[in-house]
């Protein structure tokens, strides 16, 4: 007995088709959207002053004897905090992720997953209230500081809120690990923890960096936290322990003030453009590193 089959007409394929490709090419459009966007309104910089202004001093654009646009102080802080809120978040939160999925038992996990994915869900400025109150002192009594508003509280602080999602989402890629390669491990001989860091870690690598750009993606876009407690000076400066401000804490604090139109207005939208560059470079070298260990 023959089966029927139902031909659908050509023209419905066709519309279909259309209709995936535009839904999956609108997340390129608006990024190409953002972008004219952002140059559009920070052309004009580029020909008066000059984009030579943004590297050149500090940044002071309401000096009453000369004003200064230049973003150094802003992005060594950015990179700065950036750099201290990765260093701490991804081993506590690789380790972390290891230890529910393949070392906790079912009761422990069911314990930490609800709590780890409410401090996700967080708000930011609670956050920020949060280290002002008692993070901020703790690091100044810790380091004998004046102040405890710096660079340091501040990628504490992101280091808290990226550690969730490296959690959450290196735990789904170390439990998705077939369970063949964890029992042809342990045949051989291995230990449990030798099976976890030479065969289970090292096959959900690929998950894990995206866990990792992830997690350094919500660090470089945060405002809030560091706005709040990172004490909001322009100073040129690695040490940690100094009070700094972020480009994306200058562009929120100062855009709701300057004229529209103004050069403070266009050199505010020059910051965005670097920084829409820099999460840029970063996913493509996110996207580098999964294909090469995705194909191991």
């Amino acid at each position: 007995m023959k089966t029927l089959r139902l031909k659908r007409p050509q023209w419905q394929d066709k519309a279909i088709r259309l209709l995936l490709t535009g839904a999956a090419s609108t997340s390129i459009l608006i990024v190409l959207l953002i972008f004219v966007f952002l140059f559009k309104e920070a052309a004009p910089f580029a020909i008066d002053p000059g984009i030579g202004e943004l590297f050149k001093g500090g940044w002071n654009p309401t000096s009453m004897k000369k004003e200064m646009f230049g973003i150094w102080p802003l992005l060594t802080s950015s990179l700065l905090i950036t750099a201290l809120a990765t260093v701490i978040s991804v081993p506590v939160g690789v380790l972390s992720s290891v230890y529910i999925s393949e070392i906790a038992k079912p009761a422990e996990r069911e314990f930490f997953k609800p709590f780890i994915e409410l401090l996700a869900g967080i708000p930011s400025v609670v956050i920020g209230f949060f280290g002002i109150m008692v993070l901020g002192p703790l690091v100044k009594q810790v380091f004998g500081l004046d102040s405890g508003l710096n660079a340091l509280t501040g990628a504490l602080l992101l280091a808290l809120m990226a550690a969730p999602t490296i959690i959450s989402i290196s735990e789904d890629a170390i439990r998705s690990v077939p369970r063949s390669y964890k029992e042809a491990s342990l045949a051989t001989g291995a230990s449990k923890l030798q099976t976890i860091w030479r065969v289970t870690v090292p096959s959900a690598l690929s998950g894990i960096i995206a866990a990792v750009m992830l997690g350094m993606g919500r660090v470089i876009g945060e405002t809030m936290a560091v706005l709040m407690v990172t004490g909001n000076a322009f100073k040129l400066t690695l040490n940690p322990l100094n009070p700094v401000r972020t480009m994306t804490a200058t562009i929120a604090a100062e855009m709701g003030e300057v004229a529209r139109g103004g050069i403070h207005y266009r050199a505010l939208f020059w910051i965005g453009i670097i920084l829409l560059l820099f999460t840029f470079g970063l996913n493509m070298v996110a996207q580098r590193a999964l294909k090469k260990f995705g194909a191991r």
